[in-house]
């Protein structure tokens, strides 16, 4: 008898937490190594959300919580789907996870048997097919070009549906390209859904309050109402707040599937974090200049990185609409020699080579499920960014 589930070999490692973890092990020997790989901002959590733990603590909010969440931060996750996305749902609708990743995967615990197919848009993060695979259904990718701005088109998306199509992921803006969608390049994807009943959404707006310049945001949900009972939006505190560690993700949705979501995480992790629950209900429900501020640090930054990078040979650096990072194709690179001397054919040879010979810890496009490409999160200073790029075009103007 073997002692791992079969499960396991559908699985692979993070490819994100893996490039940072080498660039730790990297700077624990020594080197000088910048690391571009985490997602995470690198802004303090704000002072008035910090405040509202400790009073938490001292207030004594220490026990178990109720498993969906504590009553006010449900009630304030539905005020903020009223407030900023046009969405009603009742506090019951809502549900508290540890973080995004246990949303969306006690999501398709509840729901997908053996043979279920979803359809995920590529690039993609990383995480969503192999928590498709642990569940047990069949991810079913389509391709989002460079040359569509990596936003999947309509008839793409009809294309990939199927009768066995059980849910459709969608993320804007993208983690790893920060594309996002206007309201009609999302009406048209939802045209398409409305024809199909048997397909649920699984919207991922982690990355909502971080969009660039006049661009205006929407969820799917709010585009076409219609689908409002077979959605699932999710969202959280970690990337709009600064909260990465705190590890709160929610979501709404429809009652039978947020019930069927509780009762997983009831025999799972019960309850969130209990003070890091009331530090975001003061997230949710108090002062939001905090992200009008690091939205300009994050916009001065996307354009530096993408000045610098389109001025290194053989990378083209799209602008993308939002998040906090930048996906260059390193195609103008491949069949090229890399200063370490080796013929570079893929773009993990890139970020391998680009590694070794500079420091610079980026994640290869293919990881993402679309290359060749690398990904860049540019949540760091603004020096490290320019010393960053400063050392990528020496990089690429040593190959040959």
């Amino acid at each position: 008898m073997a002692l791992l589930a079969d499960a396991l070999s559908r699985v692979k490692p993070s490819a994100t937490i893996a490039v940072a973890q080498k660039a730790r092990e990297l700077k624990a020997k020594g080197r000088d190594v910048i690391s571009l790989g985490a997602g995470e901002p690198d802004f303090d959590t704000p002072d008035n959300i910090k405040a509202a733990a400790i009073d938490a603590i001292n207030r004594g909010e220490t026990k178990y919580t109720p498993v969906a969440g504590i009553q006010p931060l449900r009630e304030a996750i539905a005020a903020k789907f009223k407030r900023e996305n046009n969405l009603d749902y009742t506090a019951a609708q809502t549900i508290v996870g540890t973080g995004g990743k246990q949303i969306l995967f006690n999501a398709l615990m509840a729901t997908l048997n053996p043979g279920d197919e979803v359809v995920i848009p590529a690039p993609y993060w990383v995480s969503y097919p192999e928590m498709v695979a642990l569940c047990g259904g069949t991810p079913v990718f389509v391709s989002a070009t460079q040359e569509h701005g990596f936003k999947l088109q309509a008839e793409d998306l009809e294309k990939a549906i199927t009768p066995k199509t059980k849910w459709f992921i969608f993320n804007s803006p993208s983690n790893p390209s920060g594309a996002a969608y206007t309201h009609d390049e999302l009406k048209a994807l939802t045209d398409v859904l409305m024809k199909h009943e048997q397909v649920w959404v699984l919207t991922d707006d982690m990355y909502e309050h971080l969009t660039f310049g006049d661009f205006k945001f929407v969820t799917p949900a709010e585009v076409e109402p219609g689908l409002y009972n077979r959605t699932l939006t999710m969202n959280g505190v970690s990337k709009a707040y600064a909260m990465t560690g705190w590890r709160i993700g929610y979501a709404a949705g429809p009652d039978e599937l947020i019930k069927a979501m509780t009762t997983i995480q009831s025999q799972q992790t019960s309850g969130a974090c209990s003070i890091a629950q009331w530090a975001a209900v003061e997230a949710l429900n108090g002062n939001q200049d905090f992200i009008t501020e690091s939205k300009k640090a994050f916009e001065k930054r996307r354009d530096l990185v993408v000045s610098m990078l389109n001025q290194a040979p053989g990378i083209e650096c799209p602008t993308p609409e939002g998040a906090f990072y930048v996906y260059p194709s390193c195609a103008g690179l491949m069949g090229k020699t890399s200063p370490g001397g080796k013929v570079m054919e893929t773009d993990e040879d890139f970020v391998t080579e680009l590694l070794e010979a500079e420091g610079i810890a980026v994640v290869h496009g293919s990881a993402f499920g679309l290359g060749p490409n690398f990904r860049i999160s540019y949540a760091t200073s603004e020096a490290e960014l320019e010393e960053s790029c400063m050392r990528i075009q020496r990089f690429c103007n040593a190959c040959k």
